[in-house]
């Protein structure tokens, strides 16, 4: 029940989890679109970018930093892609803010 990634950032619902630090936990997408398709959320439940507040800062600064870093980790030597979806318009399907790092093969043109 509640939020499935929450569940995964308590260690509640199991994920093949490549990172993980105080702050962000990046885990392996059940439904890849990429040879590497990972999603990096923060711990803190924030329902998506418009959620964001000034107190959000400092996790929001880790987290981005953190992106190329577990992606170089996870072999993306040569680039890769980083998105998120905000809201239904948006395409958002969980309700938790989450970035999708693809890569590892070629990726249509947006």
């Amino acid at each position: 029940m509640g939020c499935v990634f929450c569940n995964i950032a308590s260690g509640e619902q199991k994920a093949d989890i490549v990172y993980q630090d105080d702050k962000i936990v990046a885990f392996k997408d059940r439904a890849p679109k990429a040879p590497v398709h990972l999603l990096v959320i923060p711990r803190k439940h924030i329902r998506n970018l418009n959620a964001l507040e000034e107190s959000d800062a400092e996790l929001m600064a880790h987290l981005m930093m953190s992106l190329p870093a577990i992606a170089k980790e996870q072999g993306l030597l040569d680039g890769f892609r980083t998105i998120t979806n905000t809201g239904k318009g948006g395409g958002q399907e969980v309700y938790h803010m989450h970035f999708h790092i693809l890569g590892g093969g070629k990726l249509h043109a947006m």
